[in-house]
């Protein structure tokens, strides 16, 4: 690695990742707190699991038709007025939850908020391909969404300690929960329209050695990339591989969300525990995962291998998702479930670099979100089909099981799908 390259990374790596692994952070805390809250806001609102599935699932179907033509914006207003103007729209309406008095206020403002947040997460997967060329990006994005097990490591006890807020100002502990945890994402609204620059560009805390090497990299790798896959916008929507590609994503965040919507419910009926500790409980795996998650990208950066460091995790998923159906003991069943979240956590972020090696500008912009639009129906259908199979069979066994089938369809395509090395050819490769 050559010192201007060393230098700029480091430089745009301190600059950007910490702003955006904090707004990452608040916005998957708002966006499955709906787990913590479950158990009390059922008994109090008199939701069966099938009907608080439906509503927290129903937060994805926005999601699917709104990210796309949020992904288009943002490319055309730039990056920080557009994730400035997503984070305080969902902490308005997060907050908002709080007053839901029955299924349907619930499924109203559970979808408002899959529109008001619709286009942050794939937004900024296109914004660091905007910035960081293909060998750091498994680690970029590993860090970036290594917010959401570490929401859940913070997350949990801070919730736990919330709930416990019952009856102040008249108020249940589950409505507080909402109320707090939504005010971060207005504050970093602020920090966002001051602090994020749109593109290299605008960077001018870069030398101009700096940004030619940047922008220099990011084009030879542009053009490698149309040269072997010319994919339009128009064309990313209907081609056959960025579609299996959303059916991969859905085979890991269907996993994902059935467990953070319904673990704390399932720890809860080990019996005997508070809410404190149960959230203690739930963070463990959370923990496990955002530990590989930031080894196990810098393996397959170190390695420039995608292909086996997604399959591998996937298999995770299977084998750890399988064990937890079959084992009631709870220690036992919390190791099967960790193993489980080691493989979710694994695959999220090395999954994204199947994409960004074949996709370019506005393309790149349509293709990840219509990627990330796919994969989020798994947002909808994990929780429904989960709280239905959980309510009709009185036990998660099936339900736990479903999870896993979804990622052994993953994993047998990213088989079929494969990785093109050539995709991520560097500078001096093609220079040489």
């Amino acid at each position: 690695m050559n010192p201007i390259e060393k230098q700029t990374i480091s430089k745009i790596s301190w600059r950007l990742l910490p702003l955006l692994m904090i707004s990452y952070f608040i916005a998957y805390l708002d966006r499955v707190n709906l787990g913590f809250a479950g158990a009390a806001m059922s008994k109090d609102l008199g939701f069966t699991s099938a009907v608080f599935g439906s509503a927290a699932g129903i937060f994805f179907i926005a999601y699917f038709l709104f990210e796309v033509p949020s992904n288009m914006a943002l490319e055309r207003f730039g990056a920080r007025r557009w994730i400035a103007r997503i984070m305080f729209s969902w902490g308005i309406i997060s907050a908002a939850q709080a007053w839901v008095g029955g299924a349907t206020s619930f499924n109203v403002i559970r979808f408002l908020l899959g529109i008001a947040e619709a286009g942050f997460f794939p937004g900024v997967i296109f914004y660091i391909t905007l910035w960081f060329p293909a060998a750091y990006r498994a680690r970029i994005v590993g860090w970036f969404m290594f917010a959401i097990p570490i929401s859940t490591v913070i997350g949990s006890p801070i919730s736990g300690f919330i709930l416990n807020m019952e009856g102040v100002g008249g108020m249940h502990g589950w409505q507080w929960l909402f109320i707090l945890e939504a005010i971060p994402a207005l504050v970093l609204t602020l920090f966002v329209l001051m602090y994020l620059p749109d593109g290299p560009k605008d960077a001018k805390w870069l030398s101009t050695e700096e940004r030619t090497w940047l922008q220099g990299t990011l084009d030879v790798e542009r053009k490698n990339r149309e040269a072997l896959n010319h994919i339009t916008w128009k064309q990313s929507l209907g081609n056959p591989r960025i579609i299996a590609l959303g059916f991969v994503y859905m085979g890991i965040t269907v996993p994902l969300y059935g467990l953070s919507f319904f673990l704390p419910q399932i720890i809860k009926g080990f019996g005997g525990l508070g809410n404190v500790e149960i959230g203690f409980i739930n963070a463990f795996p959370y923990l496990i995962g955002a530990i590989a998650m930031v080894f196990w990208t810098r393996w397959s950066d170190a390695r420039r291998e995608r292909k086996w460091f997604v399959l591998v995790p996937l298999l995770c998923i299977f084998v750890g998702l399988m064990a937890a159906a079959e084992i009631s003991s709870p220690a036992p069943k919390m190791a099967a479930v960790t193993l489980a979240a080691f493989g979710i956590f694994c695959a999220l972020p090395t999954f994204w670099t199947l994409p960004t090696a074949i996709l370019s500008g506005t393309a790149a912009a349509t293709g990840i979100a219509w990627i990330n639009s796919i994969g989020n129906l798994g947002g909808y259908i994990g929780p429904t089909i989960f709280g239905t199979l959980r309510d009709k069979m009185g036990n998660d066994i099936y339900a736990v099981m479903f999870l896993a089938c979804l990622s052994l369809l993953a994993f047998v395509l990213v088989l079929v799908i494969g990785h093109d090395k050539r995709s991520e050819l560097t500078t001096a490769q093609a220079t040489a």
